[in-house]
């Protein structure tokens, strides 16, 4: 095993900033319980840094992201609270919209939100890392310590639940 050093650090972990926070966000649905367990995750991350053996890096930080959420969870450090996604706060482009339009979205977007906080907290997990991080099976496998089928199985049940929960027009809307 080789020392990789801080700007090694800086060149597998740190890209994975926003990817960390985003899964600590679905998982914890509390904007600050997020940063807290973003926070403690790149400690832990650094910490233990020297243990990497080079698999790939987001997968590795963002299992680090979901046990620190886990504990978060457990040890009940804050209520979980419902965070709505803003569109215009997150998103670098937004088109000019009618009051229709904007009417359809907030429609469709609670009706994701609401199905998404349906699903079980390992279903929603793999979905946002497949859906939302663009993770491959493998590497979810390997954020989630988990085999690829129960991935796969998960991942399954999770967009069929989804396309039930969700109405067409909503799915069209976004």
């Amino acid at each position: 095993m080789a020392d990789l050093g801080t700007d090694s650090f800086e060149a597998v972990v740190l890209p994975h900033l926003d990817a960390a926070y985003t899964l600590a966000r679905y998982l914890l649905r509390d904007e600050d319980a997020a940063q807290d367990a973003v926070q403690e995750s790149f400690l832990r991350a650094v910490r233990h840094f020297r243990g990497y053996r080079g698999e790939n890096g987001k997968a590795w930080l963002l299992a680090i992201v979901r046990n620190c959420c886990a504990t978060a969870r457990t040890r009940g450090a804050r209520e979980i609270a419902f965070v709505e996604f803003d569109e215009t706060h997150h998103s670098d482009h937004v088109e000019s919209a009618t009051p229709e339009l904007y009417l359809v979205r907030s429609d469709a977007a609670e009706s994701f939100t609401r199905a998404l906080d349906s699903l079980s907290a390992a279903d929603r997990e793999v979905l946002i890392l497949r859906e939302v991080e663009g993770l491959a099976y493998d590497q979810i496998a390997l954020a989630i310590g988990a085999p690829i089928g129960t991935v796969m199985s998960r991942l399954s049940r999770a967009r069929r639940r989804m396309q039930t929960l969700v109405p067409r027009e909503a799915r069209d809307a976004g």
